[in-house]
C-alpha cells in the first residue's frame, strides 16, 4: 500500500507539491509572523518554495497575507527573507 503524500500549494507560484518540499510561514497566536522550519508549531499555517522568487510572488500579488489572514509589516518580510536565504542554502 502506499502511502499518501500531503501536498500543500505554494503561495507565491500556486503549484502543488509535497508539504516536505515546501516551507511552512506562520503567524502565531501571538500575532508573530516566523519561518517554522520543523512544519510542527502552532499558528495559522502557509506554505511556500524554498526560494526568493516565490516569497516576492507571494508578497507582491498578496497571497501570504490572505493566506495568514493579516498584514504583514516591511521588516517581517525582510526578516522571512533573511532566514529563508539560509535554509535555502542549507
Amino acid at each position: 500500500m502506499n502511502k499518501k503524500i500531503p501536498m500543500r500549494q505554494c503561495v507565491g507560484c500556486k503549484e502543488m507539491k509535497g508539504k516536505k518540499e515546501l516551507l511552512r510561514i506562520i503567524k502565531t497566536s501571538e500575532n508573530e509572523i516566523l519561518l517554522d522550519t520543523t512544519g510542527k508549531k502552532n499558528g495559522r499555517g502557509a506554505y511556500i518554495c524554498p526560494n526568493g522568487e516565490c516569497l516576492a510572488q507571494a508578497i507582491k500579488t498578496k497571497g501570504l497575507e490572505r493566506s495568514l489572514k493579516t498584514a504583514i509589516p516591511k521588516e517581517i518580510i525582510e526578516n522571512l527573507t533573511k532566514e529563508m536565504e539560509k535554509v535555502a542554502k542549507g
